[in-house]
């Protein structure tokens, strides 16, 4: 009776971990994507309908949202990224910018920096799920209303501290800069499916483009 009883608590919480992990790694996802889709065309819509004598760029005026990060060698579409990196802003299946322990510096601004971004690599959205497969030379692009800001990996840390902040620094010397720049930092979770460590990939920026009329992709997006 007893054995019988034990196994069939077995089971149970077999189940119920199963249950939990598709809740986790599938469920969230479905959530988190129908939340980014939804801010996504929000953010396209404010593009759409701006007044031209607001007089500030819409990319820092759109609602949660201020442009489109665009990585063909690691996803397919746009994603979504907001200010902020914390669990609440990032849970929603989007990238969010630094603003601490170190402040991003944002590409519109023209400052010389680094664009730190974070999301997450499993569950809602895992925006970055395919981090690792980013190398030298893979194109990064960056859309706002009126540009496309185009940057091209250059060192990838396949591992580091989740406590190394200077990995975001406005110059990431640990990738190998010793001078200020326009750069760009991808950071997320590893190993996958857990967050004890921080995978970091860094591009510089090569080019900016204006955005036409009919929004032509970057020739690296075609």
């Amino acid at each position: 009776m007893a054995v019988s009883v034990f196994g069939e608590l077995l089971i149970t919480a077999g189940l119920v971990l199963g249950l939990f992990v598709v809740y986790s790694l599938w469920w969230t996802n479905v959530i988190a994507d129908r939340a980014a889709d939804k801010q996504a065309d929000k953010v396209r819509d404010i593009w759409a309908h701006q007044d031209e004598d607001s007089g500030r760029p819409a990319e820092f005026d759109a609602k949660n949202g201020i442009g489109f990060l665009h990585v063909p060698a690691m996803t397919k579409g746009d994603i979504l990224v907001e200010k902020g990196t914390t669990s609440s802003i990032l849970n929603d299946g989007v990238a969010g910018y630094y603003t601490d322990p170190v402040k991003a510096t944002l590409p519109m601004s023209d400052k010389k920096g680094n664009f730190s971004l974070a999301a997450h690599r499993d569950g809602h959205g895992a925006k970055f799920h395919n981090i690792h497969k980013l190398e030298k030379g893979d194109p990064i692009v960056f859309e706002t209303k009126d540009k496309w800001y185009v940057y091209k990996v250059y060192a990838v840390l396949a591992e580091t501290s989740k406590y190394n902040v200077q990995v975001l620094s406005s110059v990431p010397k640990e990738s190998g800069k010793t001078k200020a720049g326009h750069y760009i930092t991808l950071t997320t979770c590893t190993p996958v499916y857990t967050s004890r460590y921080r995978y970091v990939v860094w591009g510089e920026l090569e080019r900016v483009e204006k955005v036409d009329e009919e929004r032509t992709l970057p020739e690296e997006l075609r």
